[in-house]
C-alpha cells in the first residue's frame, strides 16, 4: 500500500452539488450573454426542472433578470432571456501606478460602468499615504456605483513590483518594500464607508491584471497565449498560456522589464545594470525625445504628438526603444512560444513607431520562423481592458465561480 497518497476529499453533499450547479448556470448563461432555460439545461446537462430552480435562486439573489420571449432552437414554447443582472453583485478593481489611480467597478457582465482616474506623481510618498489616497478615490466610485444599484463585494488592487500574499515585496519606481498594501488599503477604504463597512482586498501585479483584461475583453481575434508588456514608468510583463496566467513557483513570472539588456548599462532602481525598462520604459522614451523624463502622462501626450509630426528625435527615441523591446522579447518568445505578444500601456498608443522596430527584430531572432515580418502577431493591446478593468473582473470571476458566497440582494 502506498502510504504517500493525498487524502481523498469528502463526499460532496446535496448542498455542495447544489452550490457547483449555481456556478455552472450563472457561466453559462454569463458567457452566453443571453439564453434560455432550455438552452442552459443542454448546455451544462441538467434537467429542465433542476435548471429551472436554479434559475429561480439566482434571479431571487440578484444574479440574473429575464425579459421577453425568445425561440430557443428546441421544441416547445418560446422561452424568456435570462441574462446576468446590471445591479446588484459587482466588482471594484484599483490599479495603483507610479503617476496615476485609476478605478473601476464592472458589473457581472464585466461592462465597465464606473471610472475614475486621477493622475498622482507618488515617488517619495509613503505607502500608507499613497494607499489612502487610493482609498479615496475607491470610495468615490463606490458612491457613484450606489447610483446605478451596483454593490461591489470585493475589490482588488493592481500593483507594480513584486507582489505576493498581499504585501509589496518590492516595486523598485515607488521605492516600496514589504509594504501590506491590501491591509492598509482595507483599513483606510473601511474608514470610509458607511458603518465602517470592510470589502474582502486582493491584490495582483498590475500587468498581470491587464494581461487578464486582454484576455477577456481583447476583441475579435483574442489569443489564449500570450506575451503581455506593460509600458508605463517601468516596464511589466506577464505570461498567459492557455488562457491562464503563467505566475512561476512564487508568482513573480512576467518580470520582463528587468531583463539585462547591457550589464554596463545605465543603474536601474532594482539594484541592477541595463534593465529593459533603463531603455523602453516612459522615463527613457522622454527623455530621449528631448522632453522632461518625469512629465507622466502630458508627457506621454506631447510624445505622440511629435511622433506624429515626424519629429527626427522623437522617432529616432522611439525607434531604438522598439529595437531594444524586439531584442528582450525575442528571446521570450524563443523560450515560451506564445501565439502573440501584446503591447499595453503607453506601447498601445506608440505602436507604430514602436512596433515595426520590434518586429524586425523578432522577424531577425526568432528561431522558429513563425514570426515573419508583418505577421500580425505583434500587436498593441485593446483599447477595451486595462489593469484596473482586469483586477475588477476577477471579483467578478469569483462570484459566478461561487455564487451562493455572494448572495447580494438587489434592491
Amino acid at each position: 500500500m502506498n502510504d504517500t497518497l493525498d487524502p481523498l476529499e469528502p463526499k460532496a453533499d446535496k448542498a455542495t452539488v447544489r452550490r457547483h450547479n449555481l456556478s455552472l448556470v450563472l457561466r453559462a448563461v454569463h458567457d452566453e450573454g443571453e439564453a434560455t432555460r432550455a438552452a442552459v439545461a443542454a448546455r451544462v446537462g441538467l434537467t429542465r426542472a433542476a435548471v429551472s430552480s436554479l434559475v429561480e435562486q439566482l434571479l431571487v439573489s440578484g444574479f440574473l433578470t429575464e425579459s421577453g420571449k425568445t425561440f430557443s432552437g428546441h421544441a416547445g414554447r418560446p422561452g424568456t432571456a435570462l441574462r446576468v443582472a446590471r445591479t446588484g453583485p459587482a466588482g471594484l478593481g484599483v490599479e495603483i501606478n507610479v503617476d496615476y489611480v485609476s478605478v473601476c467597478v464592472v458589473d457581472l457582465a464585466g461592462t465597465d460602468r464606473v471610472r475614475l482616474t486621477e493622475h498622482l506623481d507618488h515617488r517619495g510618498t509613503p505607502p500608507g499615504e499613497v494607499l489612502e489616497r487610493a482609498a479615496r478615490i475607491a470610495a468615490r466610485t463606490l458612491g457613484s456605483a450606489a447610483e446605478q444599484r451596483l454593490e461591489p463585494v470585493g475589490v482588488r488592487l493592481a500593483l507594480p513590483g513584486l507582489v505576493s500574499g498581499g504585501r509589496v515585496r518590492q516595486a523598485p519606481n515607488l521605492g516600496w518594500n514589504r509594504v501590506p498594501a491590501e491591509e492598509l488599503f482595507g483599513q483606510a477604504l473601511s474608514g470610509l464607508l458607511p458603518g465602517g463597512r470592510a470589502l474582502p482586498v486582493g491584490s495582483d501585479n498590475e500587468a498581470n491584471a491587464a494581461a487578464l483584461a486582454e484576455l477577456w475583453f481583447g476583441g475579435p481575434g483574442r489569443v489564449r497565449s500570450f506575451l503581455y508588456l506593460s509600458g508605463e514608468i517601468g516596464v511589466g510583463g506577464a505570461i498567459v498560456v492557455d488562457g491562464e496566467l503563467l505566475r512561476g513557483a512564487h508568482g513573480f513570472a512576467g518580470e520582463i522589464g528587468h531583463v539585462v539588456v547591457d550589464a554596463e548599462g545605465p543603474e536601474c532602481r532594482c539594484g541592477s545594470r541595463g534593465c529593459l525598462e533603463q531603455y523602453a520604459g516612459q522615463t527613457a522614451l522622454l527623455r530621449g525625445a528631448g522632453l522632461d523624463g518625469s512629465a507622466g502622462m502630458p508627457g506621454v501626450a506631447e510624445l505622440e504628438r511629435r511622433a506624429l509630426a515626424g519629429d527626427a528625435r522623437t522617432v529616432a527615441a522611439l525607434e531604438r526603444a522598439g529595437r531594444m523591446l524586439g531584442l528582450v522579447v525575442s528571446g521570450a518568445v524563443n523560450l515560451l512560444d506564445p501565439d502573440a505578444v501584446v503591447l499595453g500601456g503607453i506601447y498601445r498608443g506608440l505602436m507604430p513607431w514602436l512596433g515595426a522596430a520590434a518586429d524586425r527584430e523578432l522577424t531577425a531572432r526568432v528561431v522558429s520562423g513563425l514570426w515573419p515580418g508583418g505577421c500580425g502577431r505583434l500587436r498593441g493591446a485593446s483599447s477595451s481592458g486595462d489593469a484596473a478593468r482586469g483586477a475588477a473582473a476577477a471579483v467578478v470571476r469569483d462570484v459566478i465561480a461561487d455564487p451562493a458566497a455572494h448572495v447580494v440582494r438587489a434592491g
